[in-house]
């Protein structure tokens, strides 16, 4: 059995596309997931199932979802070892160490595709002072010094530029999953 974390993108956010964390359970465990677990209610779920195939794992939680409650989610799924290397990989990580930058402050926004090389070279081209990005093949490394919520570097913003699906999380948001998907393993 492999260990996913799937991350839905637009639920429970100013009263749309609501859905309750026992409905969202029940419907991956309907839909043969095992060891489902949820957590906030943002649409974090980290479960097990024997496919290797993330895009028929997808497709299965976008089905049932859109079956349940007749609207599209945006899904993401990815494994404990994606969700590690993405940490791991964190360009900001000594800055963080050191207390140069504010830990509640930092973000990963997940790529669905790789990004538009138009858009990543026009991306890097610009200066967004003083808010920091570093973009790689699966995720876009954030830092909004005044915080995301005032932040003009939204999931929308990045979708429009690198022409891929996205969704983000914060750095609290992206330990808990790795120590939940690590029990899970």
């Amino acid at each position: 059995m492999n260990t996913y974390i799937a991350l839905l993108r637009g639920i429970n956010v100013g009263g749309h596309k609501k859905i309750k964390m026992a409905d969202l359970k029940e419907i991956f465990e309907e839909s043969g997931f095992k060891d489902v677990m949820t957590y906030i209610q943002s649409g974090n779920i980290v479960f097990r199932d024997a496919t290797d195939h993330i895009a028929d794992i997808e497709i299965k939680i976008k089905t049932a979802i859109k079956k349940r409650f007749d609207f599209d989610v945006p899904v993401f799924v990815i494994t404990h070892e994606n969700l590690n290397s993405f940490l791991e990989d964190n360009p900001f990580s000594k800055r963080l160490k050191n207390g140069e930058i504010d830990s509640k402050k930092m973000y990963f926004t997940l790529l669905c595709d790789r990004p538009d090389p138009l858009g990543v070279k026009e991306l890097c081209s610009i200066s967004l002072d003083p808010e920091e990005f570093i973009i790689t093949e699966r995720v876009i490394y954030l830092y909004p010094a005044m915080g995301y919520g005032q932040t003009k570097l939204t999931n929308t913003f990045f979708e429009k530029k690198l022409k891929c699906s996205t969704t983000t999380r914060n750095l609290r948001t992206m330990n808990k999953l790795l120590e939940l998907s690590f029990l899970r393993k």
